[in-house]
């Protein structure tokens, strides 16, 4: 195999995938540990390789879509021949990114042979079928890898984030210079695939609640934009039980985020990118699953746990629950503090 000097990988486009996609990145390092390993990255994705060894710089990738947007496209294109790549490993699967990749002239594509992009790749590599590698999602990365000749080894442990106590030194401060005093119980009550992800906001204030309360803190709500809403019912609840809140929900960069997540004591959340990055940073995480397969994309962090109701239909992968939505609603916050205690001893 060529001793590439300057590799180009194209990372997926969510939060979450961009974590469970870590140990295949470290797996590049590793095999070519003096070489530039470039990470194009949608704005939203980027910060999380801050920090990251494997990681040698990032550059943005344009975050509008598809194909009414050829001109950007086209400079990006430009931009990356300019690079003189040697190789580019694909994570993300769509057909624009083998076809940036062939328009910028990189001599070795690698990626997974679907959406109609194999012509375009010197290394068309199999999707594998199921039951061909383990469920979880991060093995998806890695097979990439293995099927194009770099052999994973040492790749099976938790995924952890390098910068995590830094992250929590800045995130401990950040917090204090906006009067939030710690200790911190985090909350993500949203869940960007759909509803049927989403447990009930009115448990997680009384989860947080309780368990803030027994720390002697507050809870602090995080989410993007559109679930500002749902930070504002969270922390009204939880006002309404005597307890102290916060809603960044909107307010942070992904920057950001990370570090405030860093320096929570515990995080309460959905199946979701934030779940992802607070196991990652080794923060005690206890994640709700319903409707999505924990098999699949739980938690890969040393800390995780997940609380569930196996009920008779789930998971069922869907965006919305067409039923009763009982994966969720027989879940109790009572639950979800009883499992969170275990960290808490452990603190105390």
């Amino acid at each position: 195999m060529a001793a590439f000097a300057k590799i180009l990988v194209r990372a997926p486009n969510w939060l979450g995938d961009a974590v469970l996609s870590l140990p295949a990145l470290r797996v590049l390092r590793r095999r070519f540990p003096g070489a530039e390993i470039v990470a194009a990255a949608k704005p939203w994705v980027a910060a999380l390789y801050k920090g990251e060894s494997a990681v040698s710089r990032t550059i943005p990738f344009p975050a509008r879509g598809g194909l009414r947007d050829l001109k950007r496209k086209g400079t990006f294109a430009r931009q990356l021949r300019a690079e003189r790549f040697d190789c580019a490993v694909l994570f993300q699967n769509a057909f624009e990114a083998a076809a940036l990749a062939w328009l910028a002239g990189i001599p070795r594509r690698i990626g997974y042979d679907r959406d109609g992009r194999g012509r375009l790749l010197t290394d068309a590599i199999p999707v594998p079928k199921p039951g061909e590698i383990p469920r979880h999602q991060r093995f998806y990365y890695l097979e990439l890898l293995r099927r194009a000749g770099f052999p994973p080894e040492g790749a099976e442990g938790p995924i952890c984030l390098e910068n995590a106590g830094t992250a929590r030194r800045a995130g401990l401060e950040w917090l204090r210079q906006r009067g939030i005093d710690p200790p911190v119980v985090g909350i993500s009550p949203g869940a960007a695939y759909g509803g049927a992800k989403r447990w009930l906001p009115e448990r997680f204030a009384e989860a947080g609640w309780r368990t803030a309360s027994e720390l002697g803190g507050a809870v602090v709500v995080f989410g993007s934009e559109a679930e500002r809403l749902l930070g504002e019912t969270v922390c009204r609840t939880v006002q309404s039980l005597g307890g102290r809140a916060y809603n960044l929900a909107g307010g942070t960069s992904l920057s950001e985020f990370i570090e405030a997540v860093a320096a929570c004591e515990l995080f309460f959340c959905n199946d979701s990118g934030a779940m992802h990055v607070a196991s990652a940073l080794n923060v005690p995480t206890v994640a709700v699953f319903g409707a999505t397969d924990v098999e699949a994309t739980g938690p890969a962090g040393p800390r995780a746990l997940v609380v569930r109701d196996p009920v008779e239909c789930s998971p069922c992968l869907l965006r919305e629950c067409p039923i009763d939505h009982r994966c969720m609603t027989r879940v109790t916050a009572g639950q979800v503090v009883t499992v969170s205690r275990e960290w808490l001893h452990a603190r105390l």
